[in-house]
């Protein structure tokens, strides 16, 4: 069995707070919605909204007629004595979607009508539009507190609207009130009432309940689902295209016929063009909700997928991903290995592995990116400080002051300490580690040669740090790096491993 999806993106998700598409945008949109995710219906805007959106609507009607696909777009009219209809039909739309008043409190309230008077203008809308050739499907604005506040002016409008030319009558809980057992009665007493009529609905997103009360709509044979790329829609937003796809092919057993496919790209598409940034736990098209963290996770993946559920990455065009982190075990570290096709023993898996905890107590997420900087500074730098090891340091840095640095370093099991003023945080620490090597020790110091710092790609402020710097000591070239969240220290360890190597050569 089938249930329609009707994206109204373009018209309820541009009611989002901020959010604003371009005559580009909307028919870019309107493409991707209809021809990629293949979509059967899209909203695309109300009538008599602005001279730029008759414009825009204009623009996307044009394209939609010449690649075959006007009758799919819809756009949201009013009961204003036929001037929605002439606006859709100067901007070539062949579908009209009005907006009736689906309570008796709106009725009376908003337009100081009784149901009559109100029956009365529509159903002159309704017969004008059709004698026009446009298309009709009626919104019931406010249905959900028709239903459960004034159920008899719901009834009383439809037995007088089932016998006009609409095509799809649409329930909206236009104030995201309701709740999914409230949604199943309710939808169920219109679908029981009315057998054989069209009915949509369309959710919104106040109680976070938009999702499972579409499911709950689907249920019990309403044959339309709204939704909106990404949520978008006033105040909450609107049920997720993404997540209301996911909940008919797997929870109802029910087709769309959408391309799961695409909806990732599609997502972030919209995410670029409306500035609403995707939430990184968003259901199917956040960026982390296909990565397991927990080594554990990793683990039982390893072992006959068992942390996998329906929802594969691979059927939203995504891969899964194992974090790195300080929750990291070993599984998660040779998954993202062998992405690389890098191959490593247990023992060095395991050399990686606590390197890769260690830096993920500094910062929250060790890309796979930073993994290949991560193994080579473990496995062709990992000397061991057996001869030269930092108790502690402080660096200090103040404005209008040069930075100092106070050093406690041990050499074959003493304690010196020493401080130093710098041109930098990393100069003072050297020139303190100079004090020690030259004052108590009696010692030359290595030359610094070259300094490099560099980040992996794709790196972000909290990017992993390589400090590669060169040395000259007594006619030999020393080639040290160090790897950390903060480039002083990663220049610290680079510095270290130095140290030692002078001592054991």
């Amino acid at each position: 069995m089938q249930i329609e999806l009707l994206d109204t993106t373009l018209r309820e998700g541009e009611q989002t707070s901020g959010v604003s598409f371009s005559t580009s945008e909307k028919l870019n949109i309107t493409r991707l919605v209809l021809c990629e995710l293949n979509v059967p219906r899209i909203e695309i805007a109300s009538a008599r909204v602005s001279s730029g959106e008759f414009e825009s609507v204009r623009s996307v009607c044009n394209w939609a007629r010449s690649s075959g696909n006007i009758n799919k777009i819809e756009i949201l009219g009013f009961i204003d004595n036929g001037l929605s209809i002439n606006w859709v039909k100067s901007v070539g739309g062949k579908v009209i979607n009005f907006l009736a008043k689906g309570s008796l409190k709106h009725c009376v309230s908003q337009l100081g009508k009784n149901i009559d008077e109100h029956y009365t203008d529509i159903r002159s809308n309704v017969l004008q539009a059709v004698n026009d050739g446009l298309d009709v499907n009626i919104y019931l604005e406010d249905w959900s507190n028709g239903i459960t506040k004034s159920p008899q002016y719901v009834y009383d409008l439809m037995d007088k609207l089932i016998t006009l030319p609409i095509k799809r009558f649409m329930l909206p809980d236009t104030l995201g009130i309701m709740n999914p057992n409230e949604v199943y009665e309710y939808c169920k007493r219109m679908v029981n009432r009315y057998p054989g009529t069209h009915f949509d609905f369309h959710a919104h997103n106040d109680y976070d309940l938009a999702t499972a009360n579409s499911f709950a709509a689907g249920l019990v044979g309403v044959k339309g689902i709204h939704c909106t790329v990404n949520g978008l829609g006033e105040r909450a937003g609107n049920a997720p295209l993404a997540s209301v796809v996911a909940v008919i092919h797997d929870m109802l057993h029910k087709s769309t016929d959408v391309n799961e496919t695409k909806i990732n790209k599609v997502s972030h598409i919209v995410e670029s063009f409306s500035g609403i940034v995707v939430p990184p736990n968003q259901p199917i098209v956040g960026e982390f909700v296909f990565t397991q963290c927990a080594g554990v996770h990793a683990d039982g993946d390893n072992k006959n997928n068992l942390y996998y559920n329906d929802l594969l990455p691979e059927r939203f065009g995504r891969e899964r991903q194992y974090a790195l982190g300080k929750m990291s075990g070993k599984a998660n570290i040779r998954k993202n290995l062998e992405s690389l096709g890098i191959e490593l023993t247990d023992e060095d898996i395991k050399k990686v592995t606590q390197r890769v905890i260690e830096l993920g107590d500094k910062k929250e997420i060790v890309t796979p990116d930073d993994l290949p900087y991560i193994v080579s500074d473990v496995l062709k730098h990992n000397i061991p400080a057996n001869k030269v090891r930092i108790i502690n340091y402080a660096l200090n840095l103040s404005q209008g002051l040069r930075p100092t640095a106070t050093i406690k370093l041990e050499v074959d099991g003493v304690e010196f300490q020493q401080s130093a003023v710098g041109d930098g945080q990393y100069d003072a620490f050297v020139k303190a580690v100079k004090k020690i090597y030259a004052k108590n020790l009696n010692r030359r110091f290595p030359t610094l040669t070259n300094y490099t710092v560099s980040i992996p790609p794709g790196g972000q402020t909290d990017a992993l740090v390589q400090t590669n710097i060169t040395w000259e000591h007594n006619g030999h070239i020393i080639k040290t790096r160090g790897l950390d969240a903060d480039q002083i220290e990663a220049a610290i360890q680079a510095t270290l491993k130095m140290l030692n190597i002078v001592e054991n050569m």
